[in-house]
């Protein structure tokens, strides 16, 4: 009897050790993570966004969480991010709302113009609304199936001109270049005629003199080298901006573990500080090349500022209005998005 009760206990013993060498193996186990996005591998926002994040959460999970990076629209094209993210195609992709502004019409809220003029202001106020608890999560994300972890809001954008820019009556009757949408808008208020051309195709038509200038952020005003034909830029405005959002769907997000989520959501706001910082202190850096080049830099006199401004405020009231005859709560998150620029000023 006592010897049959040692078998027991000696198998029961193993079992035992056995269940938790697995539980220490499941672990142990690693997590990899497939991160899509539409950017060239050198991009600006790669360094210190992308693999800022993904270097962090390695880092800060110790080695379990690990990542597959698949940029220049590798697993899909830019339109598609969202449909890859919420497939479960890549488990991580970057989300712009001014491509899927069907499923995201709310979250294009931070492109309308005016509101804020540093990457940074945009960028805190859009994390704001983005977390659990926020407009954007409650009214948009979390209804869709989507979860944004990191972006950035891209510095103001300006505009570039081949003809002598002078007051906010030198855009009246110009042809600019627009990716459409509320910055489309913008250039109607201010008399100007929008075109809507790709960034890649800018510089051959600003040098054949199809288009007459193009609104842009500083960086792509250079990478494009659209200083080759236009002399004039605008400073210390805002004509839109643009953003990208790096989210994994719901079903994705409730498979990792509470203490994985955590990290990783501590990662997306570090790297997204990280970003809009360093995106801040490269218009500087940027102007300074510009005039290097031989681009003349205007500031507007206050009058033409304030003009633009109450401008950029009749385009945001009319986006707005616009989503709330919807059925979308369009200035209720106008409202959000304003209170948060203050709240992160």
């Amino acid at each position: 009897m006592i010897h049959c009760l040692g078998k027991v206990f000696g198998v029961m013993l193993v079992l035992g050790l056995s269940f938790f060498a697995g539980l220490s193996g499941a672990q142990d186990k690693k997590i990899v993570l497939r991160v899509a996005d539409y950017l060239v591998p050198n991009h600006l926002l790669i360094e210190p966004l992308v693999k800022y994040w993904m270097n962090a959460v390695t880092k800060g999970t110790g080695g379990t969480v690990e990542f597959e990076y698949y940029p220049s629209e590798q697993l899909g094209k830019a339109k598609d991010m969202l449909a890859l993210a919420l497939s479960g195609v890549a488990d991580i992709a970057m989300v712009n709302p001014s491509y899927t502004s069907d499923k995201l019409p709310l979250s294009g809220v931070v492109e309308l113009p005016g509101g804020f003029g540093t990457a940074c202001a945009g960028t805190l106020a859009l994390l704001r609304l983005t977390k659990q608890g926020g407009v954007l999560a409650t009214k948009e994300h979390l209804p869709l199936g989507f979860r944004p972890i990191f972006m950035v809001v891209l510095p103001p954008y300006q505009i570039i001109l081949r003809h002598k820019l002078e007051s906010i009556k030198s855009f009246e009757g110009e042809k600019i270049q627009t990716t459409g949408g509320p910055k489309e808008s913008m250039l109607r208020k201010l008399k100007a005629v929008p075109v809507r051309i790709a960034g890649p195709d800018v510089y051959d038509s600003l040098s054949r003199g199809t288009i007459d200038g193009a609104v842009l952020p500083t960086a792509s005003i250079l990478s494009y080298k659209l200083s080759e034909s236009a002399r004039f830029i605008t400073i210390g405005e805002n004509f839109g901006s643009g953003v990208g959002m790096y989210g994994i769907s719901e079903g994705r997000w409730k498979k990792l573990p509470e203490s994985i989520q955590k990290i990783m959501l501590e990662a997306g706001e570090a790297a997204s500080r990280n970003v809009c910082a360093v995106a801040d202190k490269g218009v500087a850096a940027d102007y300074e090349k510009l005039k290097q080049q031989g681009v003349a830099v205007i500031s507007f006199p206050p009058a033409d500022h304030k003009e633009i401004a109450a401008l950029a405020a009749t385009v945001g009231a009319e986006w707005a209005d616009a989503l709330d005859k919807r059925g979308k709560p369009g200035n209720e998150v106008l409202k959000a998005f304003t209170e948060a620029l203050t709240a992160v000023r």
